[in-house]
Protein backbone atom coordinates (compact mmCIF):
# COMPACT_ATOMS: atom_id res chain seq x y z
CA UNK A 1 0.00 0.00 0.00
CA UNK A 2 2.46 2.30 0.71
CA UNK A 3 4.69 1.71 -2.55
CA UNK A 4 1.67 2.26 -4.37
CA UNK A 5 1.08 5.82 -2.49
CA UNK A 6 5.00 6.27 -3.10
CA UNK A 7 4.85 5.52 -7.10
CA UNK A 8 1.86 7.86 -7.94
CA UNK A 9 3.43 10.45 -5.37
CA UNK A 10 6.72 10.16 -7.81
CA UNK A 11 4.63 10.13 -10.87
CA UNK A 12 2.89 13.02 -10.19
CA UNK A 13 5.94 14.82 -9.57
CA UNK A 14 7.15 13.69 -12.92
CA UNK A 15 4.27 14.95 -14.82
CA UNK A 16 4.37 18.50 -12.89
CA UNK A 17 8.48 18.77 -13.71
CA UNK A 18 7.60 18.32 -17.20
CA UNK A 19 4.91 20.66 -17.71
CA UNK A 20 6.60 23.45 -16.47
CA UNK A 21 9.70 22.17 -18.57
CA UNK A 22 7.05 22.11 -21.66
CA UNK A 23 5.87 25.55 -20.92
CA UNK A 24 6.19 28.55 -23.65
CA UNK A 25 6.61 32.09 -22.79
CA UNK A 26 4.11 34.16 -25.34
CA UNK A 27 5.07 37.44 -26.49
CA UNK A 28 2.81 38.95 -29.11
CA UNK A 29 4.85 42.43 -30.84
CA UNK A 30 4.64 44.81 -33.62
CA UNK A 31 7.90 45.92 -35.20
CA UNK A 32 7.81 49.13 -36.76
CA UNK A 33 11.30 48.62 -38.05
CA UNK A 34 12.35 47.62 -41.71
CA UNK A 35 15.23 45.04 -39.82
CA UNK A 36 14.68 41.91 -37.93
CA UNK A 37 16.33 41.61 -34.72
CA UNK A 38 17.72 38.99 -32.60
CA UNK A 39 17.49 39.74 -29.20
CA UNK A 40 19.10 37.85 -25.79
CA UNK A 41 17.06 37.20 -23.43
CA UNK A 42 17.30 36.02 -19.82
CA UNK A 43 15.55 33.92 -17.60
CA UNK A 44 15.88 32.04 -14.63
CA UNK A 45 19.85 32.45 -14.86
CA UNK A 46 20.04 31.14 -18.34
CA UNK A 47 19.93 33.46 -21.48
CA UNK A 48 18.44 32.71 -25.43
CA UNK A 49 18.01 34.38 -28.49
CA UNK A 50 14.69 35.52 -29.43
CA UNK A 51 13.93 36.95 -32.84
CA UNK A 52 11.50 39.53 -33.91
CA UNK A 53 10.44 39.67 -38.23
CA UNK A 54 10.78 43.30 -39.86
CA UNK A 55 8.17 45.68 -40.39
CA UNK A 56 5.40 43.19 -38.98
CA UNK A 57 2.84 41.65 -36.31
CA UNK A 58 3.52 38.48 -34.97
CA UNK A 59 4.43 36.53 -31.97
CA UNK A 60 7.28 34.83 -30.41
CA UNK A 61 7.93 31.72 -27.81
CA UNK A 62 10.29 31.26 -25.13
CA UNK A 63 11.04 28.38 -23.45
CA UNK A 64 10.73 28.94 -20.20
CA UNK A 65 8.62 28.69 -17.01
CA UNK A 66 9.01 32.38 -15.93
CA UNK A 67 6.15 34.94 -15.42
CA UNK A 68 8.84 37.54 -16.80
CA UNK A 69 11.60 38.00 -18.64
CA UNK A 70 14.41 40.32 -19.38
CA UNK A 71 15.23 41.37 -23.22
CA UNK A 72 18.22 43.31 -23.94
CA UNK A 73 17.44 45.98 -26.84
CA UNK A 74 19.26 48.71 -28.13
CA UNK A 75 18.03 51.02 -24.88
CA UNK A 76 18.96 48.11 -22.33
CA UNK A 77 17.54 45.68 -20.59
CA UNK A 78 13.53 45.43 -20.55
CA UNK A 79 11.31 43.56 -18.04
CA UNK A 80 8.46 41.66 -20.16
CA UNK A 81 5.40 39.57 -18.78
CA UNK A 82 3.96 36.60 -20.49
CA UNK A 83 1.38 37.56 -22.73
CA UNK A 84 2.69 40.88 -22.92
CA UNK A 85 2.32 42.96 -26.18
CA UNK A 86 5.39 45.39 -27.22
CA UNK A 87 6.31 47.69 -30.11
CA UNK A 88 9.98 47.90 -31.30
CA UNK A 89 11.09 51.08 -32.81
CA UNK A 90 14.20 52.11 -33.41
CA UNK A 91 15.50 48.36 -31.91
CA UNK A 92 14.03 49.66 -28.58
CA UNK A 93 10.94 48.37 -26.93
CA UNK A 94 7.48 49.33 -25.50
CA UNK A 95 5.11 47.91 -23.36
CA UNK A 96 1.31 48.35 -24.68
Amino acid sequence: MLTMKLKMTFLSLVFLFIANIASAFTIRYYNKDSKNYEMEVRSNGSTQKVEFNSSTSGSTSIQTSASEVEIKTACGWVKVKDSAKIVIKDGCITIE
